[in-house]
């Protein structure tokens, strides 16, 4: 009951308006997936719909909402349900970031990072994967966490509680799923030229800073592109994948961390401390 193609297939995209979310949204059209696409912003999301139909794609519904709030996810889901059934695809890809040390992060980043990039994802999988399960038709959920949820990345610790989190919910329903036919992927991106780079809150930090500057150039250099994040997702659906890589460098950096502990953590600890040098 694997998911050997997206032709014909119902997939649900969040986060669709831009960046990865997009991407993935106008690669599925592609691919002949019939989508469900929703994101906060109403005006992104209009234009992702029109770029999807280009790409030959059929899009069944969309919505602009907030995936924090459960009644909203709970009334799309219904209305998607009552109107086209179950689901084959369900794609958590919504996520928002924010840095900073403990003394500089507020609560409001805290809270936010958890709250859409942990509990909107659980709500997206409490509202359209029990009835995948019920169609007995098999099917796949994708969770879009980050290297940050695989690796301790300085300033990260706030952003690594939702990723880490989401890391935790798709490992454990990797297994348990399995039984339903139904496969996971958990997707670990490094660096990817998205409007999130530039838009990131750095807790405590002058976006200005010629240091910063420099690093945010340096982070661009080796990022990928939101068109190859997309191809990796897809190429992990049909190949029934877990962990989906988006480049070489997060691979190793995951590998070298469970082999070689005490190296990896003096190199952690390097880059801490270099970060920790800016403020």
């Amino acid at each position: 009951m694997a998911i050997r193609t997206l032709d014909g297939k119902k997939c649900l995209v969040t986060g669709a308006a831009s960046g990865i979310g997009r991407a993935t949204a106008v690669a599925a059209a592609r691919r002949g997936a019939e989508l469900v696409l929703t994101d906060v912003n109403e005006v992104g999301l209009v234009e992702t719909v029109a770029l999807c139909g280009d790409a030959g794609g059929k899009v069944l519904s969309a919505r602009a909402f907030d995936i924090t709030d459960f009644d909203a996810v709970t009334a799309f889901a219904d209305e998607v349900h009552e109107e086209f059934g179950s689901l084959d695809v369900v794609m958590n890809v919504a996520g928002i970031s924010a840095w900073g040390t403990v003394e500089n992060l507020e609560h409001r980043h805290w809270k936010s990072m958890v709250d859409v990039n942990l509990m909107g994802p659980i709500h997206i999988i409490e509202r359209f994967v029990p009835p995948m399960i019920a169609a007995g038709r098999g099917g796949h959920l994708v969770n879009v966490s980050s290297a940050a949820g695989l690796l301790a990345l300085p300033w990260h610790a706030a952003y690594s509680a939702g990723k880490f989190g989401l890391r935790g919910v798709s490992e454990v329903l990797r297994f348990d799923l399995k039984r339903h036919g139904i496969g996971v992927s958990l997707v670990v991106p490094g660096g990817v030229k998205t409007p999130l780079v530039e838009t990131v809150q750095i807790a405590g930090i002058d976006r200005e800073d010629p240091r910063v500057r420099k690093l945010t150039r340096r982070f661009e250099k080796h990022a990928v592109t939101p068109e190859k994040v997309a191809d990796c997702i897809l190429a992990g659906i049909v190949k029934n994948r877990f962990l989906v890589y988006t480049s070489a460098d997060i691979r190793f950096g995951y590998w070298w961390a469970r082999k070689f502990a005490p190296p990896y953590e003096f190199v952690m600890q390097k880059a801490n401390d270099r970060f920790s040098a800016l403020l």
